[in-house]
């Protein structure tokens, strides 16, 4: 006879509450720093100048194409030890890229575009501490895995190279394919020169989000310290 384990239920509603709310931010955050047109961070910039390129299909959609092919790569890469649960990164993706595109539209609905350079300014920087937060949540929640991130993580595990110095090396290699692309493409290596994608904005979002991360990292902790003890790691 089944027996439906109520704790065990909890486990994972909590577990992907908080992970799905860490998506959620992080999208916020995304949507935010499109919209401030001084550039974003280098997992989104390929998406937006696939969009900018091709504009039948979201950012969103363009974003989770990014991820399955992420998610091919890491197959490639682990062959045999390629776990059935990496496959959560799967629906992650689709998540997350529809959740970037409810807030670009959102944004895009609420206001057109600025051209005062202090408003761009806030807002990218606002993004930072939004995304800081989001990934953190990601992370305290356990349960979905966004596939940038995982493919860093192998990346490391294969080269041996420190997590840090690959996650560098990875971002720096997106922004450079980005720039590349909208050269070929636009004529233009920040965009396609109407709509930023690669500026100031993308150097802040790389270093600051991380440099942040230090000081919104442990308040998350303790804010969500006892849902975690509680629910995730009774």
């Amino acid at each position: 006879m089944f027996e439906f384990d109520f704790m065990k239920g909890r486990n994972i509603l909590a577990r992907y509450s908080i992970s799905t709310l860490g998506l959620l931010i992080v999208a916020l955050g995304v949507g935010m720093s499109i919209k401030s047109n001084l550039g974003i961070s280098p997992p989104s910039c390929p998406p937006t100048i696939f969009n900018l390129a091709w504009p039948a299909l979201s950012v969103g959609t363009f974003t989770w194409i990014l991820h399955l092919s992420f998610i091919l790569l890491q197959l490639v890469l682990l062959r045999k030890d390629f776990k059935l649960s990496y496959l959560m990164q799967i629906p992650a993706a689709f998540v997350f890229g529809y959740l970037c595109d409810a807030f670009i539209w959102l944004f895009n609905a609420i206001a057109s575009p600025s051209t005062d350079y202090a408003v761009q300014m806030l807002l990218c920087l606002a993004s930072v501490p939004i995304t800081a937060v989001g990934i953190k949540l990601e992370v305290l929640g356990e349960g979905w895995i966004l596939a940038g991130d995982m493919t860093t993580a192998v990346l490391s595990r294969v080269t041996k190279a420190p997590f840090s110095t690959v996650k560098v090396v990875f971002d720096i290699t997106l922004v450079v394919l980005t720039a590349l692309f909208a050269w070929f493409t636009f004529g233009n290596l920040t965009g396609n020169g109407f709509t930023v994608v690669i500026r100031e904005g993308t150097l802040i979002l790389a270093f600051l989000t991380g440099v942040c991360m230090r000081f919104t990292d442990p308040l998350l902790d303790k804010l969500f310290a006892p849902i975690v003890k509680k629910y995730i790691h009774p």
